[in-house]
């Protein structure tokens, strides 16, 4: 009897990784292979980590009530695990796009301010000396200023006015004032899952790459890029640290970057770091083929993202693996081919986007019999 071992990460936009995964099982199901399977529903950073981290690790959650990405109060939770010691705090609770319209996106406006609460409720109140922070899915891109106001640093314009930490404000920042910030927030060991390389400047940067995704015109691509070259210069004469060339800085409109300079954050690898956490590596030994994937299966799926990290230990062990996502290159370069032996997109038939997303856990339930069918027949010819 094979056994399958089922680690999708989320389909953007769509369904989590544990239904992701619910829906794979159930095609397999469906087949004639003759199979055991485990679910292992993965996370990288994105929108859905933590509450994976949650699951795994038999977290404590923890709720109040913070600033919303738009100044709205909101409910948002975090977890605790390693008895206490530990926060697991996923910024979209707090700062992420989820909880504004889309029509009422505008990351000039928005700030992580709730995302700054949840941090320093964890500090006050349990007295953790680790945090794990995810940042997929945020609404922001204020370089972290508003969580980071919340912990107690403050910013002026020329004429000494304190400006409220909002890139719209921000534009006229002028100097920084550290001296207030919580103390407890440097003693302890603060990890940022990444699930992107991009820094956090430039054409390749926060404003550009994840503004427009966020509700930013043009326009104002360029307003938030100029207020992240600013922000970034004044860091690094007050304190020496360059925000502009840590790799993943550009995480979550740059908050990434702000917390690695001003709260000596260390920007980890997500997918590695969560397959270390959960214990990843011993289930995998067991398994006869694994299968994972995500919305789109690109290059960007090399550079950081959670089925290339599944990926990499599967080829560790020699472990044949399938990705299966909504959208596959129709030529894959040889990098993506080196990384998965079987590359399957689900949809069946042309169709409209919104159709396809319609569709998603239909077409993962009926791609996933398909392949069980292919490997009982392979199984039985063997």
């Amino acid at each position: 009897m094979l056994h399958l071992l089922i680690a999708p990460n989320a389909f953007k936009h769509n369904l989590d990784a544990r239904k992701v995964a619910e829906a794979l099982h159930e095609g397999f199901s469906q087949s004639r292979l003759d199979c055991r399977v485990t679910l292992f529903p993965i996370g990288d950073g994105g929108d859905g980590t933590c509450k994976l981290l949650h699951e795994k690790l038999a977290g404590k959650l923890v709720t109040i009530t913070v600033m919303g990405p738009l100044g709205t109060r909101v409910e948002a939770s975090y977890s605790l695990v390693d008895g206490g010691k530990t926060a697991i705090i996923e910024m979209a609770n707090a700062s992420g796009i989820r909880l504004i319209k889309t029509e009422e996106r505008n990351p000039l406006h928005a700030s992580s301010k709730g995302t700054g609460e949840l941090i320093l409720h964890a500090l006050d109140h349990h007295k953790v000396d680790q945090i794990i922070l995810g940042m997929g899915g945020s609404a922001t891109v204020d370089g972290g200023c508003g969580m980071l106001h919340t912990l107690g640093v403050r910013f002026f314009d020329k004429n000494g006015k304190e400006l409220d930490p909002i890139p719209e404000q921000l534009q006229s920042l002028e100097r920084i004032d550290t001296s207030g910030l919580d103390k407890s927030i440097l003693k302890i060991d603060i990890k940022i899952l990444c699930d992107v390389e991009n820094r956090l400047l430039g054409e390749e940067g926060a404003a550009h790459v994840f503004g427009p995704q966020k509700g930013a015109s043009r326009e104002q691509v360029k307003v938030l890029d100029n207020f992240l070259y600013q922000l970034s210069d004044i860091v690094l004469k007050e304190t020496g640290k360059n925000m502009a060339e840590v790799v993943s800085g550009g995480t979550a409109g740059g908050a990434a970057a702000g917390m690695y300079a001003l709260a000596n954050a260390q920007l980890v690898n997500g997918i590695a770091y969560f397959l270390q956490k959960t214990g990843f590596e011993e289930v995998i030994k067991t398994a006869d083929w694994i299968i994972t994937g995500e919305g789109s299966l690109d290059e960007q799926t090399l550079s950081g993202k959670g089925p290339a990290g599944v990926a990499l230990l599967a080829k560790q062990y020699g472990i044949p693996i399938a990705g299966i996502a909504g959208k596959v290159p129709l030529e894959p370069s040889s990098a993506l081919l080196d990384m998965f032996d079987v590359l399957l997109p689900i949809s069946h038939e042309a169709m409209p986007l919104a159709k396809a997303l319609a569709n998603t856990e239909q077409n993962l339930r009926r791609t996933a019999k398909a392949l069980g069918n292919i490997l009982a027949c392979r199984n039985k010819k063997n």
